[in-house]
């Protein structure tokens, strides 16, 4: 254990990183939820066909403007994984406020998530899109990183989509929550 006295703001008390002390702190990080798809694949004689994969992810971040750039991380051990390791092109949906459910469903192993969620359609480069988002993103996969058990997937978004504005989905704790809305009057 290592302690750092801040001036004036105590003594902040550091341990070693674990998995469980790890993923206790990052459940205190509020972050936007989203949901990628990504089109199923035609196999070939070396690879079956792989079926449209979709995965409710909170690690989506913007990357670069210019060029723009945006990042998802999956876990290689996810039922999505591969076809996501093969996907050319993906969406990035930004959950609204009321998308609990879909958060949910995509979340969820071991299930057809487009059958549980029939709120979807195809579009581009027969990407699923669905519908209600508060933004989508279609992108496409211009890099795959490996880092640990994880690989950031690095989209060039190609068109986006913009729902009705509102407040977005956020992951918090554990559990599903939003922002309070707008301030109408300054601090």
């Amino acid at each position: 254990m290592t302690t750092v006295d801040r001036p004036g703001a105590g003594t902040v008390e550091l341990r070693p990183v674990d998995v469980d002390s790890f993923r206790g702190l990052l459940r205190r990080q509020a972050s936007t939820v989203t949901v990628v798809t990504t089109p199923g694949l035609r196999g070939n004689r070396l690879r079956p066909d792989l079926p449209p994969a979709g995965f409710t992810a909170t690690s989506f971040t913007s990357v670069s403007l210019d060029p723009p750039l945006v990042s998802v991380c999956l876990g290689r051990a996810s039922s999505s994984w591969p076809t996501v390791e093969q996907a050319e092109h993906v969406a990035v949906h930004l959950l609204a406020s009321g998308q609990q459910e879909i958060a949910q469903i995509f979340a969820t192993s071991g299930i057809d998530r487009f059958t549980a969620h029939p709120g979807w359609s195809t579009g581009p480069f027969g990407v699923p899109l669905i519908g209600d988002a508060l933004a989508v993103l279609l992108c496409r996969v211009v890099r795959r990183i490996e880092a640990g058990d994880h690989t950031i997937l690095l989209g060039e978004p190609l068109a986006l989509g913009a729902g009705e504005d509102g407040d977005p989905l956020l992951h918090h704790r554990g559990g599903y929550t939003t922002t309070l809305g707008d301030w109408s009057e300054a601090w």
